[in-house]
């Protein structure tokens, strides 16, 4: 049995799997500004702009239907490791990429990496942590992740709309933000899932017996049933808001510059971190908020939300863009932020790789197929019908969703705001 001991690493140990987590996030998001640009220079139309993002979902879900047990398998870091070599190859491919072929193939290996990184590197973080200090981890956990959406789109913008090469020096800034992570995870150390934080780094023996059982092979969604219904009824929730999230990911510069003539590579953005930065807020107010009242609250947030966007496609509007962006970060994050609660106080240690990726596996699964859809309706009735017919769909699922919270008033959802200490 392992003897545990102070870890003077420890913090910088969490600093550096904080630090890989948020580089392959943000590499995620990089191509969100530069859509208008590749569409011009590759000659393709808004409906492949949509299916590349789906394609990078896809990814995401293949990853973690597959691969979502791997760390809890084969230890932490070397999956985190794993993770950041294909954003690496990723970037790789987009610094090259000269047709739509190469995009495609860069997205899917992008959704991999980040899938492999969703499940690992969050509970790498709740490994390291000491009990008392689990809900900071957390915390640390929704910043990497959430802040790596927020700033790889923020960085893109800027580098696009104020530094030369636009469709080069951001991948090259990537590159170097990687290389950097691969280094920091040399103070990472490899505690076995589940181990004690300060434990005793494990024998490569036993990774190795665990690397030798395990078998990528798709994994059926699975949660453990004590937390089900609370994770399910997340999921929806979570789900709806992902799918907005995705929408306007894909398509902001495409409005921006096509109905609003707003061709600014850093507006759009600022729209998309906005969303994903008050999605990080929002995982906060879950801790907050009184139990019964966090999912309704959510399933309000997105109908407001959808109906300020709505709003600002009726209108050719910007200001309600920007605050359905930041209404509908809010409403997501909470919904996910009470999933993840779920998880991380009713789920074992060696377990919670599997559970996380399978939360994330729905949500990414809501986000890719609406995509698709919207890019369609684009097609056939252009993008301000497609993007009201879109928030409508996400109304009407958010209240159904909240119809269905009422009907069977369920038990109270896990608080780790009350069960941890901070």
């Amino acid at each position: 049995m392992p003897t545990t001991r102070p870890s003077p690493a420890g913090p910088l140990a969490r600093a550096a799997v904080a630090l890989a987590f948020w580089v392959t996030m943000a590499g995620t998001t990089v191509p969100t500004p530069l859509y208008p640009l590749y569409q011009q220079a590759f000659g393709f139309s808004p409906f492949m702009v949509t299916v590349i993002f789906a394609v990078y979902a896809g990814g995401v879900v293949a990853g973690l239907l597959t691969l979502g047990r791997l760390s809890d398998a084969i230890g932490r870091r070397p999956v985190i490791a794993a993770a950041l070599l294909l954003a690496a190859a990723a970037a790789d491919l987009f610094e090259v990429a000269d047709s739509l072929p190469w995009l495609l193939a860069a997205r899917v290996v992008s959704g991999l990496a980040a899938a492999l990184i969703t499940g690992a590197a969050t509970a790498a973080l709740l490994d390291l942590a000491p009990p008392e200090r689990r809900l900071r981890a957390q915390t640390l956990a929704l910043a990497a992740n959430m802040g790596g959406l927020a700033g790889g789109t923020l960085l893109s913008g800027a580098l696009a709309e104020w530094a030369g090469s636009p469709l080069r020096l951001p991948w090259t800034v990537m590159l170097a933000l990687t290389a950097l992570a691969l280094a920091g995870l040399l103070v990472v150390p490899a505690i076995a899932p589940g181990a004690a934080p300060g434990a005793a780094p494990t024998g490569s023996g036993d990774h190795s017996r665990s690397a030798a059982r395990f078998r990528p092979r798709f994994q059926p969604l699975r949660v453990p049933a004590g937390i089900r219904p609370a994770f399910l009824r997340a999921a929806l929730a979570g789900g709806s808001g992902f799918a907005v999230l995705g929408v306007l990911t894909a398509v902001s510069g495409l409005f921006l510059a096509n109905v609003l003539g707003l061709r600014h590579h850093a507006l759009t953005g600022l729209v998309v971190c906005l969303a994903f930065a008050a999605t990080a807020v929002g995982q906060l107010l879950a801790r907050v908020l009184p139990k019964q009242r966090a999912l309704p609250a959510a399933c309000a947030g997105l109908v407001l939300a959808a109906a300020l966007i709505a709003t600002a496609l009726l209108t050719e509007s910007l200001p309600p863009l920007l605050l359905g962006a930041c209404v509908n970060g809010l409403a997501t994050g909470t919904a996910v932020g009470t999933g993840l609660g779920a998880i991380n106080t009713g789920v074992a240690p060696q377990q919670r790789g599997e559970a996380v990726s399978t939360f994330f596996a729905v949500l990414y699964g809501m986000l890719s197929v609406p995509v698709v859809g919207v890019g369609v309706l684009i097609q056939v009735a252009g993008l301000r019908t497609a993007g009201v017919t879109f928030s409508a769909l996400v109304a009407v699922l958010a209240v159904a969703v909240a119809a269905g919270l009422v009907r069977r008033s369920p038990a109270p959802l896990p608080s780790t705001a009350r069960t941890e200490g901070a």
